[in-house]
Order: structure tokens, then C-alpha cells, then sequence
């Protein structure tokens, strides 16, 4: 089964990103990497997989959001070029956690990314890779779910987010 991609723009990100479409592919690529093998992709196995895809690219692995040391929850997944990454194969509760570290990381005192990426799979995905791959992706938080309701988070959210969807 080949890997697809499903793409949301909020805030403009899409556009914001085609100003750094070399990194825009180079995301892209990761995420539709053949050598990815899909019927080994459990949650902790695929997280280990892209990390060792986007550290191959030099893309900074688990920068903290702030400066200080003692914050280890705070981190982004990836980050390069003012560009943060989050990957959430976790449970939908996450979803503000994740929105946050990119509005604390784009505003404030901080600004470092121009633009958030936000890398989940869809329905179709986890209904698939729990059938005929028999991996447990229940709870997992989903596409249809950020598209649905990062708009209401208009007035906390004012970064750019590119969310990306994996789909099979």
C-alpha cells in the first residue's frame, strides 16, 4: 500500500510555506518515502521512522519551544529555517498542546517559526492499518478532526499551520 497525502492551509500557511518550497518537498518527501514499510507502522515505530527521515535532512530533532532547560515537555518535534514540525500519532487530547508550542514558538518574545506543520493521519489511515495490518491506532488523533477544529481556535491560533493528513 502506497502512502498519500492530504493537505489543510490555515492562515495562509500554504503560501507562507511556497516561499520555502524546498523545504515544503522536502516534507513532503519524507512522508511519501518508498522505503517506508506500512504494514510494520505501529505509533511508536512510524514516530522512530520519521525521525530518523527528517534527521537525515538535518532538520533539528526535539528543539525546546523555550529557553529554559528545565522544560522538557515543551519541544517541537523538528525544526529548520523558522519552520516547526509536529508529528501526532497520539491521542486527540493533544491537539491543543500541540497548537500552543506553535503559537508560543511564532509569538511573544519567541519568534522562531513563520509557519507550523502539523503531521496526523486520517480516518482512512488508522481504519486501514488496523484491519489489514491488525496495528492499534484507536484515539489516535486524525486529520478530519484538526481541519474541524483548528478554525475555532482563531483567536488563540494566529500562526500559520500547514496540516498534513496521512492517508493510504
Amino acid at each position: 500500500m502506497k502512502i498519500r497525502l492530504e493537505r489543510f492551509s490555515y492562515r495562509f500557511a500554504e503560501q507562507v510555506l511556497n516561499s520555502k518550497l524546498f523545504l515544503k518537498n522536502e516534507i513532503e518527501n519524507i512522508l511519501l518515502n518508498p522505503l517506508i514499510n506500512v504494514a510494520e507502522l505501529s505509533r511508536p515505530e512510524f514516530n522512530k521512522v520519521l525521525d530518523k527521515l527528517f534527521c537525515e535532512k538535518e532538520w533539528n530533532s526535539q528543539p525546546g519551544v523555550f529557553e529554559e532547560k528545565n522544560e522538557p515537555a515543551a519541544k517541537l518535534d523538528f525544526f529548520k529555517e523558522r519552520i516547526g514540525v509536529e508529528v501526532q500519532f497520539g491521542h486527540s487530547s493533544f491537539i491543543g498542546i500541540d497548537l500552543l508550542k506553535f503559537q508560543v514558538s511564532s509569538y511573544s518574545n519567541l519568534d522562531t517559526i513563520d509557519v507550523g506543520i502539523y503531521i496526523v493521519t486520517t480516518r482512512n489511515f488508522q481504519k486501514k492499518m488496523q484491519k489489514e495490518y491488525s496495528q492499534n491506532w484507536d484515539g489516535s488523533l486524525n486529520f478530519e478532526k484538526v481541519v474541524k477544529y483548528l478554525p475555532h481556535f482563531k483567536s488563540a491560533i494566529q500562526v500559520p499551520i500547514y496540516v498534513i493528513g496521512i492517508d493510504l
